[in-house]
């Protein structure tokens, strides 16, 4: 699976537009009073956690309607209170050849 954040994809030509896929990260639960930077490097993974997550649902979303690619990729961050953690991405599914 081809993935990407702009609209084309050098060497390939868009065969077929599939549909726009989104992949949600859950919400994600962590508490710290304060920043140090061991506690910043939890928050590191927390994120990278979402955001893999996230990306796997993306993925999983475009292959259900026979793609072999995602373009324009944009990726949605938010934090609620600075303890909950919720990733989006949406893209394009399409295929290439």
């Amino acid at each position: 699976m081809i993935l990407t954040t702009t609209n084309s994809i050098e060497g390939h030509k868009i065969q077929d537009y599939l549909g726009i896929v989104t992949g949600v990260s859950s919400n994600i639960k962590t508490s710290f009073s304060f920043k140090t930077e061991k506690n910043m490097k939890l928050i590191s993974n927390i994120i990278n956690k979402a955001k893999e997550e996230a990306f796997q649902n993306l993925k999983e979303n475009a292959l259900n309607l026979k793609a072999n690619a995602i373009v324009g990729i944009q990726l949605d961050m938010e934090t609620e209170a600075g303890s909950y953690f919720f990733v989006s991405v949406t893209g394009t599914a399409v295929k290439v050849i």
